[in-house]
Order: structure tokens, then sequence, then C-alpha cells
């Protein structure tokens, strides 16, 4: 049976209230951005203009984030889509000495590669400007950017608030499901959900 640990659902309920009101909308242009990539130099979202492009806001040490990247689940999904040419970007909105807080490109990419990760690439945004622009709350936090740049999902991985590793299987993936529609072309039937996980740990 499963069951919420009281640390996880203190984590859930630990949204920082100032950001209730800010962040992209659905159906609205993706807001612009660059960060500095593994590679160490700027990545824009404008550079994958014509390309699906799904952003993933990552806390290595979150509980929700490691339910997903324990078993490979993450990593699975991640290369299911980037084989379809799909350009996944996870971004790391952790202000310094906070958690989740990678403190150059050499630290993320040894977390992809300790991960077998297959994101395309791990932005920085410790100022946590881009995760305030889409209104990021938690990690981890989705959104689905389509080919003209048109943000068309935003919200949680899935329809489970849960750390329990065999519940995986039986939740209900948003992210996949609107990577499915949006390939398809055809309108995300599930546009919006709440997100879930730990309150992104921004700069004070």
């Amino acid at each position: 049976m499963r069951k919420l640990s009281l640390l996880a659902l203190a984590l859930i309920l630990s949204v920082p209230a100032t950001l209730a009101l800010a962040g992209a909308e659905v159906g609205k242009p993706a807001p612009a951005f660059s960060l500095s990539g593994l590679g160490g130099k700027p990545v824009s979202l404008a550079d994958y203009k014509g390309k699906t492009v799904v952003l993933e806001w990552l806390n290595k040490d979150c509980p929700f984030v490691r339910h997903y990247y324990k078993n490979g689940n993450m990593q699975a999904l991640q290369k299911k889509y980037t084989d379809k040419k799909v350009v996944w970007l996870s971004i790391v909105s952790s202000a310094e000495g906070r958690e989740g807080y990678f403190k150059d490109a050499a630290a993320a990419g040894q977390f992809k590669a300790d991960a077998k990760a297959s994101m395309t690439d791990i932005l920085l945004d410790p100022e946590g400007t881009v995760g305030q622009a889409y209104g990021a709350k938690t990690t981890p936090d989705m959104y689905i950017v389509s080919p003209k740049g048109t943000l068309v999902y935003a919200g949680a991985i899935d329809d489970t608030p849960s750390t329990d590793p065999d519940d995986i299987a039986k939740a209900k993936n948003w992210v996949a499901q609107g990577l499915d529609e949006s390939l398809a072309k055809k309108k995300i039937s599930v546009p919006e959900t709440r997100s879930y996980g730990c309150g992104i740990k921004y700069k004070d």
C-alpha cells in the first residue's frame, strides 16, 4: 500500500509562496533563456527552434528526483524521446550552498555520467532567473515546448506523488502522454497539472 512519509509530504508543501503567481503560461510563447550547459558555453532555448523541447527541473538530492533516477526510469524516458529527436534540457535552479547545487559544468557532467542519463544537456541556473520566469516550483517540474516555441505542457511528471518505486509503473505519466500527442501533431489533452516534489532551493 502506497504511503507518503511525513518528510515527503513536507517537501511537497515546501513550495515558496512568493512563486505562486509567477510563471509561464501554457498556450503562450515559452520564456526565452540562455544558461551555461555541460560544455561550459551558453545554451539558449532559441538554439532548438523547430524542435520539441522538454524542460526538467532537477535537484539530484531530492527524494522525488532520486525516486525517478534510482532505477533508471527518468533515464529511460529521456532516451525514449531523445531517440525521437526531442531535446531534453535538465535545469538546476538550486542556489550556491543549497541542496542540489552543481558548482560547475564538470560536476553536472559527472552526475549525468554516474546516472547514465540521456538528457540533451544540463543547464545551470544558480541565480534562479529561469526557474522563476517559468514559475518552476518543485523538482521535478516539467514543461514541454513545441517546435514553434509555444509552451504546451506544464506540471507534474505523473499523477502519483509518491517515492515508492513500485508506483512508477502504475502512474499515468503526463509528460510521456503529452510528448506522444505532440509528436503525433495532436493537441495535448492534459496541458496543465499541479507539480509535486521538493520545493526548488532558490537563492534567498
